[in-house]
């Protein structure tokens, strides 16, 4: 159950339909996750892919405005050094463990190269991004179980459908405030008062920071009576995923995009010194072509100075809050490499 069906009501703003990033008009989902013993040696791939499509074309030659905003950069995500430059992304953006991203790079690559016979050819190359975070306690993460073809089967998962959540995908060995974390999202509307035009902003989440104490859980729960956890992750990390149907620029959506980091901070993480919080968002108001013959291009986009860009900073605030206590609300109890085992936590 997501954090809403226990009582829990994060913001001021509606959640979209199904309270996630697909909220988003074509925006799709899909993961692959490993769970099974590697030898006999209790070595374990406890692990996984979860592939973030801004839609279901073909994001290279028809790529949207993106950005990319780092909060603490203790990570090894690819690809975000071009999407500042340029403002765009043409790849699906990609989630894992830190020593998948080589392979789920290469899968990603071979997905695209596939789709497009020009690439490297008679066009550039292709700009990959790929997010990671460590879950070396619950996975054999020296073993590299993490293979291309999981990142290609990941991308062909991908559905319009609520997404899964919690002990799914790149979370499924992830640890999120010394509890069982990983996938978790949501989402939030944003409407204008004097017509009828309203944007869906969507967060999705791979949790992987913070120990039991500085969770802020006196905010979602009185009298909690469930002991404080003596875990935290190596590391610890997160990942937010940020989508948008707001006509937006690239410098806008650094704008909205930073807003991610408060509701981080609420939920309790001060962005630790070995923590990778890195922050990813588009928005599919645009497709950009990537050949034209056109030498100038026309984009729509939100005054500055209109009260709908306050909603939609407020809207990634309480999107990215809700979708980490949906990480922790939807995950379970796990049981990875040499028997470590990581509960859930139980929102009562």
């Amino acid at each position: 159950m997501k954090a809403r069906q226990h009582g829990i009501k994060i913001g001021q703003l509606m959640t979209g339909n199904k309270n996630c990033i697909t909220d988003v008009a074509g925006v799709k989902i899909g993961h692959v996750t490993l769970n099974h013993l590697i030898n006999d040696n209790g070595d374990a791939a406890c692990t996984g892919v979860t592939a973030i499509l801004p839609h279901g074309g073909n994001l290279f030659r028809q790529k949207v405005t993106a950005a990319s905003y780092v909060l603490n950069g203790f990570g090894k995500t690819t690809g975000l050094v071009q999407v500042n430059e340029l403002g765009v992304i043409e790849s699906p953006i990609m989630l894992t463990n830190t020593f998948g991203v080589p392979a789920v790079t290469q899968g990603t690559l071979q997905y695209l190269l596939s789709q497009n016979e020009e690439i490297g050819l008679t066009t550039g190359t292709v700009n990959t991004v790929v997010g990671e975070c460590n879950d070396s306690y619950l996975n054999s993460i020296r073993q590299f179980p993490i293979t291309p073809e999981h990142a290609i089967e990941a991308i062909k998962n991908a559905t319009e459908e609520m997404a899964e959540e919690g002990a799914v995908g790149a979370g499924k060995g992830m640890i999120c405030f010394g509890y069982k974390g990983g996938i978790g999202s949501s989402s939030r509307v944003v409407s204008l008062e004097d017509n009828d035009q309203t944007y869906i902003v969507g967060c999705l989440v791979l949790s992987n920071f913070g120990t039991s104490s500085e969770f802020m859980k006196e905010r979602y729960i009185k009298n909690s009576t469930q002991e404080n956890s003596t875990l935290a992750p190596t590391d610890g990390s997160i990942i937010i995923v940020l989508a948008t149907d707001a006509p937006l620029s690239s410098r806008q959506l650094t704008r909205v995009i930073k807003r991610c980091g408060i509701g981080l901070g609420r939920t309790g993480s001060h962005f630790s010194n070995g923590s990778g919080d890195i922050i990813i968002g588009f928005t599919t108001a645009h497709e950009i072509p990537h050949q034209t013959t056109n030498h100038v291009e026309s984009r729509t986009q939100i005054r500055e100075d209109h009260p709908i860009m306050n909603q939609l900073f407020m809207a990634a605030a309480e999107a990215t809050e809700d979708a980490i206590l949906n990480s922790l609300a939807q995950a379970t109890t796990t049981v990875g490499r040499h028997g470590n085992q990581v509960e859930q936590y139980i929102f009562e």
